[in-house]
């Protein structure tokens, strides 16, 4: 019997109404169509009563911890500069040689560098050649075979 792999959802988009309840249940519906156990920060580990002291202490800690347990991590890296906890999960992930997927509709260029559209380092969980494979540009994109998510859910 097969497990489904999981993979942490960094994003910032519960942080907005308008995105929380617009891009986020498609992009967690399309993730969870191909097979993924989804695990989406504010709906796993908001569940803290924001009033008590030390809250902030315990959401930090069940996103580490949901990072360093998942078997990957999607980003999404839109923004310019991005978000920086989604920047922060990321080195994380990267730290912990987790596979990594970016996320990114926005056309904007964050960077100076002429080969990637985003910060250098963020690359660097990434083939030189092939890192292409590993970037998103939409939803629709997210269940293409040729892509580096898809060919992962196959591997062992």
């Amino acid at each position: 019997m097969s497990t489904r792999k999981s993979l942490y959802l960094a994003n910032d988009y519960g942080f907005s109404k308008l995105e929380k309840f617009g891009p986020l249940p498609r992009l967690v519906e399309e993730l969870t169509r191909l097979g993924i156990d989804v695990w989406e920060p504010f709906e796993r580990n908001n569940q803290i009563d924001f009033s008590r002291e030390g809250w902030a202490y315990r959401v930090g800690q069940a996103d580490y911890a949901d990072v360093r347990n998942s078997d990957g991590t999607f980003a999404v890296v839109n923004g310019c500069p991005p978000d920086e906890g989604v920047m922060i999960e990321l080195g994380m992930a990267i730290a912990l040689k987790k596979a990594v997927f970016l996320f990114r509709d926005d056309f904007r260029r964050s960077t100076d560098s002429e080969d990637y559209p985003l910060n250098l380092m963020l690359f660097t969980a990434f083939p030189e050649e092939k890192w292409q494979d590993y970037y998103y540009t939409s939803i629709d994109e997210i269940a293409d075979p040729n892509k580096a998510l898809v060919r992962w859910l196959r591997s062992k």
